[in-house]
């Protein structure tokens, strides 16, 4: 079952239904820091290394601002039983990249890395990827150094920033799959 889609398998007898919307915004003297919102609780995350900026750029290290979508989970299934969630849902692969290069055609895309392409690797020997929420950050129109690559993933044991991607502790990430869909807006800043 690696590396293709699956059904959300999502038990929709279950009376849970997605959100509408989430809120990420940067906590008061630290940009780096922030809070999300969902559903009435509030969790602790951290941001790009820049903070969140209106004019995101590739390597700029900032969390876009903006309205967002969710497009599918990326998980580890070699580490984690599958996660319930009203997204779409794709095992992590050895060779499951994203394209980072905004001169490749396959720019802010999920790749296949072998000799002749590589890409930021989604199979990492840390956890900050066994969970991964691809947003439609650039995604329609894709413009060449606007940024990519930009996820909701699992956060250093530290809290440290990333480098432009809003992250979080695993418990709070199953809590919010567990409720994300493919509608539910994700307002950043």
């Amino acid at each position: 079952m690696q590396n293709r889609i699956v059904s959300n398998g999502y038990d929709r007898g279950s009376g849970a239904r997605p959100l509408g919307t989430i809120r990420i915004r940067a906590a008061a003297g630290d940009p780096r820091r922030g809070w999300l919102t969902a559903g009435g609780r509030t969790v602790p995350v951290a941001l790009g290394r820049e903070g969140i900026r209106a004019n995101k750029r590739e390597g700029d290290g900032g969390t876009p601002k903006g309205t967002f979508r969710a497009r599918q989970l990326w998980w580890r299934a070699d580490r984690h039983p599958r996660p319930r969630t009203f997204l779409p849902v794709r095992a992590i692969g050895p060779e499951d990249a994203w394209c980072e290069d905004p001169q490749s055609r396959h720019y802010n895309r999920p790749v296949r890395r072998n000799k002749h392409r590589g890409g930021d690797r989604l199979e990492r020997d840390d956890h900050l990827y066994d969970f991964i929420v691809e947003i439609d950050h650039n995604s329609s129109p894709r413009v060449a150094g606007r940024g990519s690559a930009v996820f909701l993933h699992l956060a250093r044991q530290n809290f440290g920033p990333t480098a432009g991607c809003v992250s979080m502790t695993q418990s709070a990430m199953l809590r919010l799959l567990a409720r994300l869909g493919p509608d539910t807006r994700i307002v950043i800043g």
